[in-house]
């Protein structure tokens, strides 16, 4: 074959240049070994991609050296499966059918991980190995050398090809370079499910450590593993992993099935940093959640708002933070318009008016702070008379829109409903106690009186009355 500098002449080294085709202008690139065109017939060829070639390409570099560099058989266009493609080990096909990977949802803080399977997240190229041939989990085959994939155990495998830490262009530089590059040396196919082996998650992970010692395949390893012992575990091997230049952790449920498509039984967890921002409005819960908070509305300093949804206890969800209150709350990091993601309740600060502004980067930076205690139920700000009042008191109450006080003489517990705006507050309880209060937002002023009016009427059905002015 010539030499880089024969064909450095023509075009070098990552530079590009523009030819005119038949109808239309193409690009042509090179990049180490591998000449590119983006011309139809180069990209709907099966071949690797350093086994390409087209008419663009061998008028520009010349016959003789695209004849030395992939031979001078026509482009291969959808070989079939089986079909030979004239430079790896792998077998090309057309269908573009995807593997049947199982995939991840991201961690929320206020998820348990302990006895939870840990490992690191790698930043590689997640690749499915079927005993013959390397997939993407799109569907896209990988075209390893010969050499590279020899060893390979004869089974169904799930891992990520991987070259370090931080080397995530690196590695996929090297594995689009196709099957002739010496480059994959620097590269290893990291092991971590077997998606055909039976029994459990952990039966899976001795299966691999079987045929993995058996193979003794000097480009593959598998992934280790650690069983979680806390939350306090979960964030320090997490800044472990990012201080080394990792990118997260993942976490996967003990006993659990190999299932295609995305699961809770697979996690992934990266850095959370801690936060307050000023409580601005109460989101109406749904569903589980209806008829107490469903998220709280929040602003940073800066203006930002976004709502915080998870985290809080059924009792916080109760007897929310009052608009005005600075929380603390978690979240993974910032988009790129300063919104956090992921947030998650921490708990209402009581020792702050004012949130402090969050630093432009800190997304880069892990959190070492501890889960704050949750917040404490605040009591109703007045205790109801259980002397009955014989006028029912209807009419706006201070800053109220609509006020409604009843009683259940029978069973000593008062009820009572105050709309403000578009929300209404539900407090109720015992007699002479401070009781619990809901808050619940309807969008308007006018469907929360509505609403509050046909609570107040069911309250009456059930035994309760207006209670008496003094």
């Amino acid at each position: 074959m010539a030499d880089d500098e024969d064909a450095g002449a023509a075009l070098e080294d990552g530079n590009s240049v523009e030819v005119q085709g038949s109808s239309s202008t193409y690009t042509l690139t090179r990049q180490g070994k591998v000449f590119m065109c983006t011309c139809p017939a180069w990209k709907n060829q099966g071949a690797p991609v350093d086994s390409r070639t087209c008419k663009h390409l061998r008028a520009h570099l010349g016959d003789v050296f695209e004849t030395s560099r992939v031979g001078d058989a026509a482009p291969v266009r959808g070989a079939s499966k089986g079909a030979p493609t004239g430079g790896g080990s792998a077998k090309a096909t057309t269908d573009g059918k995807a593997p049947p990977v199982l995939l991840a949802h991201k961690w929320e803080t206020d998820h348990d991980p302990t006895g939870w399977l840990m490992s690191e997240k790698l930043d590689g190229i997640r690749a499915y190995w079927d005993g013959e041939t390397f997939t993407s989990r799109l569907g896209n085959k990988f075209y390893a050398p010969a050499w590279f994939t020899a060893d390979l155990p004869a089974d169904t495998l799930d891992g990520e090809l991987w070259v370090g830490r931080k080397m995530f262009q690196k590695t996929t530089s090297i594995v689009r370079s196709g099957a002739q590059s010496d480059e994959w040396n620097q590269v290893t196919y990291v092991v971590f499910d077997a998606p055909e082996a039976k029994g459990g998650f952990e039966a899976r992970l001795e299966h691999i450590k079987k045929v993995m010692n058996c193979a003794e395949a000097p480009h593959a390893r598998s992934l280790e593993q650690v069983v979680c012992a806390g939350m306090d575990h979960l964030r320090s091997e997490l800044e472990r992993v990012e201080a080394l230049g990792g990118e997260g952790l993942m976490l996967r449920q003990p006993g659990s099935k190999y299932i295609p498509g995305r699961s809770t039984t697979l996690l992934k967890v990266k850095t959370f940093h801690d936060a307050e921002a000023t409580v601005v409005g109460h989101d109406a819960g749904k569903g589980k959640h209806t008829g107490r908070l469903g998220a709280l509305s929040c602003q940073l300093p800066d203006g930002v708002r976004f709502n915080v949804g998870t985290g809080f206890s059924d009792a916080e969800r109760e007897v929310p933070p009052a608009i005005g209150a600075v929380i603390t709350f978690r979240y993974q990091e910032l988009s790129n318009d300063g919104v956090p993601r992921f947030p998650s309740y921490v708990g209402e600060r009581v020792d702050v008016k004012t949130p402090a502004p969050i630093a432009k980067d800190a997304h880069a930076a892990p959190a070492a702070t501890k889960l704050a205690k949750p917040a404490k139920t605040r009591k109703a700000p007045e205790p109801v008379d259980d002397e009955p009042e014989p006028e029912p008191d209807v009419e706006a109450k201070g800053n109220a829109d609509y006020n409604v006080r009843l009683v259940h003489t029978g069973e000593k517990k008062f009820w009572e409903i105050e709309v403000r705006g578009s929300m209404y507050y539900t407090r109720f309880g015992k007699l002479n106690s401070p009781g619990q209060t809901r808050i619940t937002e309807l969008g308007s002023k006018t469907a929360a009186k509505s609403d509050a009016e046909k609570r107040a009427a069911t309250k009456r059905r059930e035994g309760y009355d207006f209670a008496k002015k003094k």
